[in-house]
């Protein structure tokens, strides 16, 4: 690579590439320090609070022509000084409405998209990292979106990196001829490979910036969380993180939105993706335009999404558990009181409710309809989203708990987030209704990384209390406390140590209070189904 001055002026940036946070750009900011990792020289800018960020840095070579699909590359030197100023483009993915609840600017996307951000205190020295996976069901999402910014994660004295994957059909396809390929004679899982490459660089270069490569945490929500998860599960990962934190989202056994393929699956899939979109040969394929290759997200189309590869995974998640095989690390996981993935939908009244349930679960309706009992159009609705939720989220959730708390040696903390967001008046999204939303599924990750202000960027949706501040800063500094010592525990949270025979959670809401996690038998109810194929949008934020 040869030098990289990615030199305009910082204000016309700002207008060119609308995804940079407000707060992250200026006329005239000054540049943080020069930093020389293992690829070559660069430098920064300065946010507003005096943090130093390190914006769209590349991990790896960009997964173009004959890259496209294989493992990631090594990032060729550069000579010169690489100005990491801007977040990279986030890999290719569907375009977001502008009104939704999490819009976050102009969507700049290229399949040349792995690049990282650091953000660190200036002075910082082994301090504890943080590198944060994003969500969005392993088809949208990025690095650079402000919701998971690490400008408050690096005042409170944390190195926070998060980065892009590939995503959607680029990041994991799974086809007979890319396993044949391959020297691991495996294919898909092409996302979690980058991520592996993202904290390999992180173990290698993060020194420089005031990081311990020694005390890293892997956290991530959603498909960030179901991505730690496999991490946690993979050999490939061993060594490169110390602590791990999943929020609302695992894949592990039946449980969950939709269940783990097998390779050969993945490969069934894939010819049928290529019969469907009527393409040729994986060289034909890596001629097409990345704006071609896109899963048709309506019912009966073919599955792509994460699979148990054989190289990334070995074996199921659950049997690498079982064996006690995982990353043995400290654990910190949760969910979100009122999420849930689908499933019933929208229940329109009790007959419904009843109708549904019965085409659902077949001869075990009665078992459920006890566990979920109804008698009026209201109840209906509220047990069917009770019981999407245990289904989709918190069955999975307590059965990684328990495969670490049974297995595993190091600690395991618990949470359920329950409190919902302060909005601002009259505001509507197409996507979330603010009068019954609750603590939906990413409500809490604000929260965590101290961007509250995130939502209010293009307009203003939020209006965020000092309650809701002074919250998020209790959070934030239980994460960093996480991160520092392996124990969340701080002056305001006390946190349980999880026991699979008596489970406890600390439920994040008004007041703070340690609670049971929900009902064993109703939990064990889905966990004994047979695992559902994934649905088309199923693991969607």
């Amino acid at each position: 690579m040869k030098s990289s001055f990615r030199a305009a002026p910082l204000g016309l940036l700002a207008l060119a590439l609308g995804a940079l946070p407000a707060q992250a750009v200026s006329q005239g900011q000054p540049a943080a320090p020069a930093v020389v990792t293992d690829a070559g020289r660069l430098d920064g800018i300065k946010t507003a609070s005096g943090v130093d960020a390190y914006l769209g840095i590349p991990y790896a070579a960009a997964p173009v022509r004959d890259l496209r699909w294989r493992d990631p590359q090594p990032v060729r030197a550069w000579t010169g000084t690489y100005h990491a100023d801007r977040y990279g483009p986030q890999c290719m993915q569907p375009q977001r409405n502008l009104n939704t609840n999490q819009y976050s600017g102009a969507e700049v996307t290229s399949e040349d998209c792995l690049y990282l951000n650091v953000w660190a205190k200036p002075g910082a020295k082994k301090a504890p990292v943080i590198v944060f996976l994003h969500g969005g069901g392993f088809f949208i999402g990025s690095g650079g979106m402000p919701l998971y910014g690490g400008e408050a994660v690096a005042q409170r004295g944390a190195v926070f990196v998060n980065l892009n994957y590939r995503l959607g059909v680029l990041g994991f396809l799974a086809d007979a001829e890319l396993s044949r390929e391959s020297p691991h004679k495996t294919s898909g899982d092409y996302g979690f490979l980058d991520q592996i490459a993202a904290l390999t660089w992180v173990k290698r270069n993060i020194a420089r910036f005031g990081g311990d490569p020694d005390n890293v945490t892997v956290a991530g929500q959603s498909a960030g969380s179901m991505s730690v998860l496999a991490l946690q599960a993979s050999p490939l990962a061993r060594g490169l993180f110390q602590r791990a934190v999943g929020m609302s989202g695992a894949l592990i056994g039946g449980a969950g939105p939709a269940a783990m393929r097998s390779l050969a699956e993945g490969e069934r899939d894939g010819e049928r993706y290529r019969q469907v979109m009527k393409f040729g040969s994986i060289a034909d394929m890596r001629r097409l335009s990345a704006d071609r290759l896109i899963v048709p997200r309506t019912p009966g189309s073919p599955g792509v999404g994460p699979i148990q590869d054989g190289y990334v995974l070995p074996a199921p998640v659950d049997a690498i558990f079982a064996r006690g095989e995982q990353n043995d690390v400290p654990l910190l996981l949760g969910f979100a009181k009122d999420e849930a993935l689908g499933g019933f939908g929208t229940i329109k009244d009790l007959a419904d409710y009843r109708t549904r349930a019965a085409e659902r679960f077949g001869d075990r309706t009665e078992a459920f309809l006890k566990l979920y009992p109804a008698s009026t159009d209201e109840a209906a609705r509220a047990q069917a989203h009770l019981a999407d939720r245990d289904a989709t989220m918190v069955a999975a959730m307590k059965a990684w708990a328990t495969a670490q708390g049974v297995r595993g040696r190091a600690p395991v903390y618990s949470y359920m987030f329950a409190r919902a967001h302060s909005y601002a008046p009259g505001v509507t999204f197409p996507d979330l209704d603010p009068a019954t939303a609750g603590s939906y599924h990413t409500s809490e990750v604000p929260f965590w990384l101290g961007t509250l202000d995130s939502f209010n960027l293009y307009r203003k949706t939020r209006d965020w209390t000092a309650a809701d501040r002074a919250f998020s800063g209790e959070m934030l500094e239980s994460l960093v406390a996480f991160a520092r010592t392996g124990k969340p525990d701080t002056k305001a949270l006390r946190w349980p140590v999880y026991q699979a025979k008596q489970p406890r959670l600390l439920k994040l809401g008004t007041p703070v209070t340690t609670a049971d996690w929900p009902s064993a038998q109703k939990l064990a109810f889905f966990t004994s189904m047979p695992p559902r194929p994934p649905a088309p949008g199923a693991l969607r934020d």
